[in-house]
């Protein structure tokens, strides 16, 4: 029997290798094929996943490993989908592409509610789902309506317990059980994984990693903060010299802190145009700037690195250099993203949100803030409901609870979002124009 396995980052093959070695797919008794997109917005100059460096490491779980880009090429694998009408035919030539004699074993796919995982859903029929999570949006509503065809199938979401205490809703509305990947599984995976000549000078030197897990070494060696970054300016969050302008926001407040060796980790998506604009502001900042392969994945990062702390906006990393490394982390920039994310319920909202509750707030001026308490869960409800009131209808009454309740934070929140979820009236128009001005006011 033959087990379809869908990735797209080298964070979600990472993911998928650490469950298959625990044994969340039980023993290897037929064929594993690796879908592998990338959904990159220019994917001719991206590399994919499988061509990834760190990707040999994962390589010796799957059989086969074949490319989604070259199946539906010339058209984008995220924009493309099949019509109705072509979906038997489609789903015939794909089992004739893919060698299958006999319905498959099980599909397992990350961020199903969108393309191309959901078109593939849709392909490959006649079979069980497995979804495996999509960093912190896990805690999130799933974004679109799933189909019955599909949702009717994924039997259980894995996960990474990224954030304590804290359970998945992605898929709650299907009734979809969710697994816990161990985390050991993970860090055990990104130990192995290379980081390719190391972080990278502008001279193209390689620098020294520091000590082993667990001892923080001669971390000035490699850089002893890290700067994640992401794509803000790709997904139109923000615009791209605002997006430049954070990052050295980012670094200056770091070498006011008095870190002097800083080490950039580019997101995959994001291209080189960061790297390169931050150079040019560290060497005016009198810092001397690495540049990790855009490639390696942050947590082989941390792990070969072991940074004293880690700054980034809202990115999962953060995370995982916080709860599976110890390492500590800081945030920047989360104000203006939760305020500039449209739709309300955009995916990216619960990931922004848990961040800006729970990370330490990094200043320009060098100095940390630790965020008020919060109820963690308790606000992410309410979030999660407003997101999407028609898909989780059972979390209202603690949704309104929450908001009534002395902690409710509203920056959170929007007025109009609220009153059509049925939690306050609709604002007169002078009271949107007034909200509209102080969100302008607040950047």
């Amino acid at each position: 029997m033959t087990q379809i396995f869908y990735g797209s980052t080298l964070f979600g093959a990472m993911t998928l290798a650490a469950a298959i070695d625990a044994g969340a797919f039980g023993p290897r008794t037929g064929r594993r094929v690796l879908l592998v997109s990338n959904n990159a917005a220019i994917p001719e100059i991206t590399p994919a996943l499988d061509e990834a460096p760190g990707f040999a490491a994962l390589r010796d779980r799957f059989d086969e490993v074949r490319s989604w880009n070259d199946l539906v090429a010339p058209l984008h694998p995220s924009d493309w989908k099949a019509r109705i009408v072509e979906v038997p035919m489609l789903s015939r030539l794909l089992r004739t592409w893919l060698a299958l004699e006999e319905d498959p074993a099980e599909l397992v796919l990350e961020s199903v509610a969108v393309p191309p995982a959901r078109t593939i859903g849709a392909l490959v029929r006649d079979c069980p789902i497995t979804v495996y999570s999509d960093g912190l949006m896990s805690y999130g509503p799933t974004r679109d309506p799933l189909p019955l065809e599909i949702a009717g199938r994924i039997t259980r979401l894995l996960h990474l317990d990224l954030v304590p205490g804290l359970a998945p809703l992605l898929l709650r509305e299907a009734g979809v059980a969710h697994e816990v990947v161990p985390r050991e599984a993970f860090r055990r995976l990104a130990a192995a994984l290379p980081v390719p000549g190391g972080p990278r000078t502008p001279a193209g030197a390689a620098l020294r990693p520091a000590g082993d897990a667990g001892d923080a070494g001669d971390a000035g060696d490699a850089g002893d903060a890290m700067i994640l970054g992401q794509y803000l300016s790709a997904l139109e969050i923000l615009s791209a010299e605002e997006e430049a302008r954070l990052h050295e926001d980012m670094l200056q407040a770091l070498a006011a802190r008095g870190h002097t060796r800083v080490v950039f980790k580019p997101h995959p998506a994001a291209g080189r145009r960061h790297a390169r604009e931050l150079r040019a502001a560290a060497a005016r900042l009198g810092v001397q700037l690495a540049v990790a392969g855009e490639t390696v994945p942050a947590e082989a990062c941390f792990q070969a690195l072991r940074p004293s702390l880690v700054v980034g906006c809202f990115s999962t990393a953060l995370a995982t250099a916080r709860r599976f490394y110890g390492i500590p982390v800081a945030t920047m920039g989360c104000p203006a993203v939760l305020d500039r994310l449209s739709p309300y319920e955009n995916g990216n909202r619960i990931p922004a949100t848990i961040v800006a509750a729970t990370v330490p707030r990094l200043g320009t001026d060098g100095s940390i803030t630790d965020p008020p308490p919060v109820d963690l869960a308790a606000l992410v409800t309410a979030v999660a409901y407003c997101m999407q009131p028609k898909a989780h209808p059972d979390l209202k009454e603690a949704a309104a609870a929450y908001l009534a309740g002395p902690g409710a934070d509203p920056r959170y929140f929007r007025n109009r979002r609220l009153a059509a979820a049925g939690l306050a009236a609709e604002p007169r128009p002078a009271g949107r124009l007034i909200g509209r001005l102080r969100r302008t006011l607040a950047r």
